[in-house]
């Protein structure tokens, strides 16, 4: 039980240092602003070595964060084929091509009130249907490699972009839009000059939210069909042989993958968007 109490005086310490942190005036310094969450998560991993060791818990339940990073560490060269099949090859690249679409199919909508009426229900459709459904038929259509993977992830990421995208081509006001027409400016020239850049924030939300499905599609639909290799592919066989630390590894790489795409596409929003209010006082 040392492990255990060890634990709990450390979630103790750390709590009230936080706690101190937090509230001292140092707490808009970067510094602190990024020690803070770090020390939370250290603390959490502390308390899980200390509750699954200290009370005994079999691996094959939960295995400990040591067990998993002897596991990372250890099986580099698979966790590195699995990332570049899944990440790399799937997820990457459907969410560039699904992205992409999303986006020129908003500007045709908002070109075309036509377009407008007819393709967001068929988008809305799309949106509603279920990737445990659709991932086995597109891994029929596209084969058992990345490019099935990519497929499910396009159509994931699609509607969120694309509504998103409608959203803020909208969001100009009318004097700003009759402000343009005044200086005879073209519906291209209104677009790149005055719409889009308005848009922005509103495309950033949309791939904000496209990254996390975009892991989420590829990783799934590879349960339903992959070459030897892949995080899904991993999972699934793991799984079944109980080797539990394998597949809290693959977990905890596409964990730290998430973050870090989400992370890059939130520093773009930062850098394109650096006018808008909610980049305002931001360092």
């Amino acid at each position: 039980m040392s492990w255990l109490w060890g634990a709990i005086l450390f979630w103790l310490g750390a709590w009230a240092l936080n706690a101190r942190l937090a509230g001292s005036r140092f707490a808009g310094r970067r510094v602190v602003r990024f020690f803070v969450p770090a020390l939370f998560g250290v603390t959490l991993l502390v308390l899980w070595e200390g509750i699954v060791r200290g009370l005994g818990v079999p691996g094959v339940i939960l295995p400990p964060p040591s067990a998993i990073w002897e596991t990372i560490t250890g099986a580099v060269p698979v966790l590195w084929g699995d990332f570049v099949q899944t990440i790399v090859k799937g997820a990457l690249s459907g969410y560039v091509i699904g992205c992409g679409a999303a986006f020129l199919t908003a500007v045709a909508i908002d070109r075309s009130p036509f377009l407008q009426r007819g393709l967001l229900p068929v988008g809305n459709f799309v949106a509603a249907l279920p990737i445990v459904g659709i991932a086995p038929i597109l891994v029929m259509w596209f084969g058992f490699d990345w490019q099935s993977k990519a497929a499910v992830v396009v159509v994931m990421v699609f509607f969120p972009v694309l509504v998103n995208t409608v959203a803020g081509l909208a969001a100009t006001e009318r004097m700003q839009r009759d402000l343009m027409a005044t200086y005879s400016a073209s519906y291209w020239q209104t677009l790149f000059k005055l719409r889009l850049p308005a848009a922005m924030p509103f495309v950033f939300n949309g791939l904000k939210i496209a990254t996390t499905l975009a892991l989420i599609g590829a990783i799934v639909a590879e349960f339903f069909g992959s070459p030897i290799r892949g995080m899904g592919f991993r999972i699934s066989t793991e799984v079944g042989r109980l080797a539990l630390d394998m597949v809290w590894a693959e977990i905890a790489v596409a964990a730290l993958a998430g973050s870090a795409f989400y992370g890059l596409v939130a520093a773009a929003e930062k850098a394109v968007t650096f006018w808008h209010p909610s980049q305002r006082g931001r360092k």
